[in-house]
């Protein structure tokens, strides 16, 4: 009797542990065409917009709530102001910086924000992305989230284009997107999202940082929360039954 419930056991561990296999096959392929398809629509993204690391961590920080063309409009201001560097953003007063960050949104919030990183930068890095970049993933990740209004999504745009990490980032367009496409949950915890990712996806800086930024371009464009699935080049990717409507006339 206890040899046939094992044997039972064994046989029905087997089943689970290949259907997990399948199941993460599956995944990695729909990821693969996702991303082909994106590839083809949209070619080379250049994403992250920025001339240094510097202006691309400045950036990360400022896009929090908020659309990009909004950052933009405050890193020129910054630019002008000639505060695109950390000791400048520390020295400078309040009333410069708020009027500089205040196209970007919760200016005074941001304002914090930015310099709690600039401090981060010159106490640990004397002021360097490039000595910063030299440290390990893990280690990096773990002081910036230790920073003042550095979350997970914050820390890893760092990373992943400042720093040159190979890390994804997961935002709300990746949650959406493939939360649509029966990928993930539609409120899946972050690292579980971006576990996803992580066991999928090839871990390469130039592969996640062109994934992550094809899926803001398609979040932007198409699958909008009214999405645009008609024109979509993922709409032959939708299975059967997901609760996505194609309004041909929005």
């Amino acid at each position: 009797m206890r040899n046939q419930q094992r044997k039972l056991g064994r046989y029905y561990q087997a089943r689970r542990e290949s259907s997990r296999r399948h199941q993460e096959s599956s995944v990695k392929k729909e990821l693969a065409d996702i991303y082909r398809r994106l590839s083809e629509h949209y070619g080379p993204t250049h994403w992250w917009p920025g001339d240094s690391p510097f202006e691309i961590a400045v950036g990360a920080v400022l896009t929090q709530n908020t659309a990009w063309t909004n950052v933009e409009r405050a890193i020129v201001n910054l630019k002008r102001e000639r505060l695109l560097n950390p000791k400048a953003i520390l020295e400078s007063s309040d009333d410069l910086l708020h009027e500089a960050l205040r196209p970007s949104g919760y200016f005074r919030v941001k304002t914090i924000r930015l310099r709690s990183f600039c401090r981060y930068l010159i106490e640990q890095y004397k002021g360097s992305m490039a000595r910063m970049a030299k440290q390990p993933l893990e280690v990096l990740r773990k002081e910036l989230l230790a920073v003042d209004g550095i979350g997970p999504e914050t820390a890893d745009d760092i990373l992943l284009y400042a720093c040159n990490k190979p890390i994804f980032v997961v935002d709300a367009y990746t949650r959406r997107i493939l939360s649509r496409h029966g990928l993930v949950p539609a409120k899946g915890d972050y690292h579980d999202l971006q576990r996803v990712f992580h066991q999928n996806v090839r871990a390469d800086v130039h592969v996640y940082g062109e994934y992550h930024g094809l899926i803001v371009f398609t979040g932007k464009d198409f699958c909008r929360r009214n999405p645009k699935c008609e024109n979509c080049p993922l709409s032959p990717t939708l299975k059967p039954g997901q609760p996505i409507l194609v309004h041909p006339h929005r």
